[in-house]
């Protein structure tokens, strides 16, 4: 079976293990305790394993890739440490990569863009930059497509906006634990402002179809993603599915920075505040056009995401 390496065992490599399997693939996943993670479940296929490994380092990286057709960069530091330790961390994955004559499939978001002013994002626009995050970003993107061109490997990459989907946690509290209890949810900025949200598991399949695709190399392509909406529209869907009465709230900037004092993360989402101040949309349609992938619809992602985090109670 041909050999498909995952570093990352988020919901993202994981959505990207489960395509995979689909295809046919033999996975291997990398993180750095060699155990499966809450997105992929404990049982696991049996073309998939788990590998503890650094990938901060090319050697682990040759050694945990040789053989491989395909190498999906899905891993990533913590968020507050972007700037410091994201650059080293795709740089060994990608020299590991080369080494084994791998494409790379790169997980990637829309910070390098930088503020269109509410225009639609497609991949032709110019990597603007104006925040740290977004300028390390295009930093990243622009050295994997100059080796690329160079010929030292295939690379390609896949751009999302703001995820949800089943075991991402950075909106479980905020939103679906909260709605399945009937507590406040929180959204973030200007609420009535349309806003793209892209399912994890459609980052799973977008990120397989590259991998398998030679059409796909050399390029950024958009994940196909379902039509923008308001948050307040989307906390509403959430509630409704949940059966649960509608309670919403907005953390706003002076808020974000207030708790900024307190909490890393929350400090370096401040810069980008501006995503949900106005109209954050992706336009997906060079994917679909190309590999006939659409996005799963919105009730769809949210029914199945709740399910998950009904089955998986936040005192677990």
């Amino acid at each position: 079976m041909e050999l498909h390496v995952i570093f990352g065992t988020g919901p993202t490599g994981a959505a990207a293990m489960r395509a995979l399997v689909e295809q046919g693939k033999a996975v291997r996943m990398v993180n750095r305790s060699g155990k499966p993670s809450p997105a992929t479940g404990s049982a696991l296929p049996a073309n998939v394993e788990i590998c503890a490994g650094d990938a901060y380092s090319a050697a682990s990286v040759r050694s945990l890739t040789a053989g491989a057709a395909a190498v999906y960069q899905c891993a990533q530091p913590e968020y507050h440490q972007w700037v410091e330790k994201f650059p080293p961390l795709q740089a060994a994955v990608l020299e590991g990569a080369a080494a084994n004559g791998a494409k790379l499939v790169l997980m990637e978001n829309l910070y390098m863009v930088g503020d269109t002013g509410g225009a639609p994002i497609h991949e032709g626009l110019p990597h603007n930059a104006h925040t740290r995050k977004g300028r390390v970003r295009a930093a990243m993107a622009e050295q994997a497509m100059a080796a690329h061109r160079s010929g030292k490997l295939r690379v390609t990459s896949a751009r999302a906006s703001d995820f949800y989907g089943p075991a991402y946690m950075v909106t479980a509290d905020q939103v679906f634990y909260a709605a399945l209890a009937g507590k406040r949810a929180q959204g973030m900025g200007n609420l009535d402002v349309p806003h793209s949200f892209t399912y994890t598991e459609d980052v799973g399949r977008a990120l397989a179809i590259l991998g398998t695709h030679d059409a796909a190399d050399g390029r950024a392509w958009h994940v196909p993603t379902a039509p923008a909406v308001t948050q307040r529209e989307l906390l509403g869907k959430v509630f409704a599915l949940a059966g649960t009465t509608p309670k919403i709230g907005a953390v706003g900037r002076g808020m974000m920075r207030l708790a900024g004092l307190f909490v890393p993360a929350a400090r370096e989402m401040v810069e980008m505040m501006y995503e949900f101040e106005q109209p954050f949309i992706l336009d997906s349609s060079a994917f679909t056009q190309t590999f006939g992938m659409t996005a799963t619809p919105l009730e769809v992602g949210l029914r199945a995401t709740l399910d998950w985090f009904r089955a998986h109670p936040r005192a677990a």
